[in-house]
């Protein structure tokens, strides 16, 4: 089957980097007056001379997103289930190499978490776990989902890179949209961030939202951990990425997602800065070249930021958030896997986009109207 990694390997990360940055203005504004954009036009929209237009950017932005996804934002919660691992990251708590306790749930503690989210109002969760294949695999994966698939209209997964088989049995339980980020696309650079463990296959996992959409997973999520490499030619390369699986996997919906770096357990320190502005130029990058994308904001951002990117280019805002297994009720005091920078809770996030003229929405679909959907086509 062929993959993204004969597209990949026609661009050379070098070439890319030093096109971005010998973009000129005129460009930038060959890019803005385009109703369509393509990959060229993204290139340039993230360079350093598309700054002085970021207001005009945004501007266009805003009408984007609100053309495309009303005034409607998101909200979904993660749950951690577990922060076993058996690789070694070198920014990432959960690593190997960090001496602290692991903590897998069982499905009473599932249950319990599961409650908690439930009264806070949330109906879209996200589990996650750590990469460790004899304890948190697809059989783990699978009696999750089945304890807590009653209780949500929207399950996503965040978890190891799986075969397509794997993956089709997530489909066939439940699960409505799989996040897979390749962290860097340098290739090189990946090898020394990834020392060991089956994530230092930087093949293996690039390849993996081809087996999602051959699973006909109806959503993907992509995106790069921002502070590892030069987060303008590493979204180059996101963006790329996004664009083969729209091509091939047209039935599938896409949503891309913004980690910066954040402070843990026994990480390195961000090898590159992307500051406020960097983040926003990139978001409207993103919306300006496909408005059809979906874009999440979660809490490793800061309250200021959240608050001012709502009505430019999101769609989805983490709320109220915990990134430790069992962290909401179970065991608040377990390593979490990274810290989180807005502790706000869901009530004031979505106080905050209510007065910003936008609906927190808490439910996206009904399983139900769905149902009634898949009847139609047979009687069709």
């Amino acid at each position: 089957m062929n993959t993204f990694k004969s597209v990949f390997n026609q661009y050379d990360w070098n070439t890319i980097q030093s096109k971005i940055y010998q973009t000129s203005s005129q460009d930038v504004e060959r890019a803005l007056a385009k109703n369509k954009r393509n990959l060229d036009d993204f290139l340039a929209l993230i360079s350093p001379s598309a700054l002085p237009y970021l207001e005009q950017m945004a501007q266009e932005c805003h009408e984007l997103t609100k053309k495309r996804f009303g005034k409607t934002i998101q909200m979904y919660a993660p749950l951690y289930l577990s922060n076993e691992c058996q690789n070694i990251c070198t920014y990432c708590g959960f690593s190997l190499d960090n001496r602290i306790k692991r903590k897998t749930l069982s499905d009473t503690e599932i249950k319990q978490e599961v409650e908690a989210l439930k009264n806070v109002g949330f109906d879209h969760v996200l589990l996650v776990t750590g990469e460790a294949n004899y304890t948190v695999n697809i059989n783990y994966f699978l009696n999750a989902i089945t304890q807590i698939r009653e209780c949500f209209s929207i399950i996503s997964v965040e978890v190891q890179p799986l075969s397509t088989e794997e993956y089709e049995c997530l489909h066939e339980a439940g699960v409505y949209s799989v996040l897979v980020y390749q962290e860097t696309y340098h290739q090189e650079v990946y090898k020394k961030y990834h020392t060991k463990g089956k994530k230092s296959n930087f093949d293996f996992r690039l390849e993996t939202p081809d087996r999602i959409g051959t699973a006909g997973i109806h959503k993907i999520g992509l995106g790069v951990l921002l502070g590892l490499e030069d987060w303008r030619t590493d979204s180059f390369f996101n963006a790329l990425h996004i664009d083969y699986l729209q091509k091939k996997y047209w039935q599938t919906k896409y949503s891309v997602s913004f980690p910066r770096l954040r402070p843990a357990e026994g990480i390195i320190k961000p090898n590159f800065i992307m500051d406020d502005k960097d983040l926003t130029q990139l978001i409207c990058a993103y919306r300006l070249w496909n408005e059809d994308l979906e874009i999440s904001i979660s809490t490793r951002e800061n309250e200021k930021f959240r608050n001012n990117i709502i009505p430019i280019g999101t769609t989805s805002m983490s709320a109220g958030s915990k990134t430790n297994p069992g962290g909401y009720v179970v065991d608040p005091q377990s390593l979490e896997q990274f810290e989180i920078n807005d502790e706000r809770s869901a009530q004031e996030i979505a106080k905050i986009i209510t007065n910003s003229g936008y609906e927190p929405v808490w439910k996206d679909w009904d399983k139900n109207f769905s149902h009634k959907v898949e009847n139609l086509k047979v009687l069709k």
